[in-house]
């Protein structure tokens, strides 16, 4: 079982903030530490040698609040109902007034910085933290620390032998350093369905001389990724083409399967969560933001989306005017490790479902220089603290919450001020389920479980030949594979993927979730009778077997061009969601920000919400082996819906995959 460093026993929270964490007093030859600066890794044990002493650094100093339970209290009152500030936020400049650091601050720790020998860089506007970079040698004579290669289930990362330390002058303005270390795990995207999932294979496989594409002429600009194409048969819409009695019995499950759909289009996903007849009334997410945030940026992202519109929804084209983007310089020594290109499929995927919800609403597109966690939220920060959009959809996160307190408590301080401002944070929920496969005991993900951010679970979803809904579930898949006649492994399968959830560790049960939540959820994973933050609030499809048809370039054995397939996750779920959010500020015109406290405190006891429940069903499904075309042969096999062998459960009420339900049409819109 992987243990949460101690330094997370510190994360006190009140109502759902952080309360900062004290640093040591009267630190030795003038120096104070910085508690939770130290892996909980970078033990002698894992030590395989010293750090390069000329290898580069980039890292972020944070400067403290200056009033972080003032701010923790006030984001409460303007995003509760039952508060007289409810709605009355404040403005970047106001909070920046009131809460940022100083810029006396900023100044001194700029200084101490430049003294040190370090190259200052990147302040935000919200003076959140100075970007620094400088080499190993300096970071260990400027924090007072040794640094070391560690072995780190199976690869090599840096790390400090004990907590970094600044001057005591300085102990009182910074309140952490970020990427020192290499702690964070390389972040993901939350999508499934492509050839970057369990699910598919390279195209470079196929028997057709595969060539890579060309460099690209800008550097540091990822190729398109392989290509992906979906596999016959699939249907328009749910069980047009089932397996009739050309397939072996699926023990438990009806001998005749539908096939899965060859991937919804814009109308059918505006159709079955009710949002249509407000679009074909003008209600269409006009006036409002959606920022989309994700690493790296594909160079044909509006022409993909564009081309995209005009195939699947003429009616609602994607105007160069509804787009714009905020691109960081790229990283390219991240390219291969971050697997650039195939950030490109999510960034299509975010955009093209906004556009399909609220194909009015003005899309941003912010991208990180890799996908790093700091990158990511640094690119969060710059939405936030510029108040670029008023929704915000995130279709990536970690596996579990076990990573450096100091970035948990540090995010948390952008999530709070997106809440002051009135801005909505949207968090996938992750595609790996439990997460007991991969981590060896159920967790759910951060950033999801911040309190201060909305979690979007992933469903399972049929839609019929009318565009009404025949079946929604929580989405838990298996996979069993047809092989000589014999399905394999035996039914139900085995586990593949599904909707993140579950009770987190690190973050007390929230206000809002009080007397909506069972107690049997909240005091999971829990010590006596403390409660626990659990993940999902809503959910919407998300599953690659029930998905969204998206397109956008790719790289052919022939050269790159534009082409479709079928992809899912809660990265679908997340971005549905946010368009969903702007038509209902576009529709009552009031700005909801975070809607936490409103969903559980009205929308769970209203039409607004449709509960999901456990349904027992499947589809087949066929892929090309080798992702792109049937010269290697096609793969069939059989697709669970909400595998009940996990720790999560789709149940009547709020449960751990699907939250309080998925939204309502108008009921919905209205409501929220």
């Amino acid at each position: 079982m992987r243990r949460l460093p101690a330094i997370l026993l510190a994360l006190a929270l009140s109502g759902g903030g952080l309360v900062a964490v004290p640093t040591s007093a009267g630190a030795a030859n003038g120096r104070t530490p910085l508690p939770g600066s130290t892996p909980s890794w970078a033990t002698p044990a894992n030590r395989v040698g010293a750090a390069k002493k000329d290898g580069k650094v980039v890292f972020r100093t944070y400067l403290q609040l200056r009033d972080q339970a003032g701010a923790e209290a006030m984001a409460r009152a303007v995003s509760d109902p039952a508060s007289a500030a409810y709605g009355k936020y404040l403005s970047a400049a106001q909070v920046r007034q009131s809460f940022a650091p100083s810029a006396a601050s900023v100044q001194a720790l700029s200084r101490w910085l430049g003294q040190a020998g370090f190259s200052v860089g990147y302040v935000p506007a919200n003076n959140q933290f100075v970007e620094a970079t400088g080499s190993v040698s300096q970071v260990e004579q400027a924090f007072g620390a040794t640094l070391s290669i560690y072995s780190v289930k199976g690869q090599k990362v840096r790390g400090s032998d004990h907590d970094l330390t600044v001057p005591a002058s300085l102990a009182g303005t910074v309140a952490g350093v970020v990427g020192i270390d290499q702690a964070l795990s390389l972040m993901r995207p939350d999508n499934a369905g492509a050839n970057r999932t369990p699910d598919g294979a390279s195209a470079a496989a196929a028997a057709a001389p595969a060539a890579s594409a060309e460099p690209s002429a800008q550097p540091g600009v990822a190729p398109p990724p392989d290509a992906f194409r979906n596999a016959p048969p699939c249907s328009a819409y749910w069980a047009q083409r089932t397996t009739g009695t050309t397939l072996p019995r699926f023990d438990g499950y009806p001998k005749d399967l539908p096939y899965a759909p060859c991937g919804y289009t814009p109308q059918q996903m505006r159709q079955v969560y009710g949002m249509q007849p407000a679009v074909d009334r003008g209600v269409d997410g006009s006036g409002t933001t959606v920022a989309v945030i994700d690493a790296f940026a594909s160079p044909t992202l509006l022409a993909d989306a564009q081309q995209y519109a005009n195939n699947h929804d003429p009616g609602h084209p994607l105007l160069a005017s509804q787009f714009s983007e905020r691109i960081f310089p790229e990283n390219p020594s991240l390219e291969v490790d971050c697997d650039a290109s195939g950030w490109y499929g999510e960034q299509s995927l975010d955009v093209e479902a906004v556009h399909a919800m609220a194909p009015g609403a003005h899309i941003v597109y912010v991208g990180g220089s890799d996908c790093n966690d700091i990158s990511l939220d640094k690119a969060l920060n710059e939405v936030v603290s510029r108040q670029m959009a008023q929704i915000v959809t995130n279709s990536y996160g970690g596996q579990g919450e076990d990573l450096p307190p100091s970035l948990i408590r540090l995010f948390q301080r952008i999530a709070i001020q997106a809440v002051l401002q009135g801005i909505g944070v949207y968090f996938s929920s992750g595609d790996s389920g439990d997460e007991a496969a991969n981590l060896g005991t159920p967790s759910p993900d951060f950033p999801a479980t911040s309190p201060w951010v909305t979690a979007v679970g992933g469903t399972s979803l049929g839609i019929g030949q009318d565009g009404q809904r025949v079946l929604e579930t929580g989405w838990e898949t298996t996979k069993s594979t047809l092989v000589n006649g014999v399905w394999t492994p035996p039914p139900p399968g085995a586990f593949l993927y599904g909707s993140g959830g579950g009770t987190s560790r690190i973050f007390p049960e929230p206000f809002y979730q009080l007397g909506v939540v069972p107690d049997a959820l909240a005091r999971k994973n829990q010590v006596g009778n403390q409660r626990g933050r659990v993940v999902p609030d809503l959910s919407v499809d998300g599953d690659p077997s029930t998905g969204f048809l998206i397109g956008l370039t790719q790289t052919f054995p022939g050269g790159a061009h534009y082409s479709e397939y079928r992809i899912g996750g809660t990265s679908l779920s997340s971005p549905l969601l946010a368009g969903i959010m702007a038509l209902s500020d576009d529709l009552t015109g009031f700005q909801h920000g975070f809607i936490n406290p409103v969903l559980y405190a009205v929308g769970a006891h209203s039409p607004a919400i449709t509960d999901v429940r456990y349904v027992m069903a499947a589809v087949a499904r066929v892929n090309f082996v080798n992702g792109l075309n049937a010269h290697d042969g096609t793969s069939t096999s059989i697709r669970t819906f909400d595998f009940e062998g996990l720790a999560i459960h789709t149940a009547p009420g709020y449960d751990d995959v699907t939250g309080l339900g998925t939204p309502n049409g108008l009921f919905f819109l209205l409501t929220v």
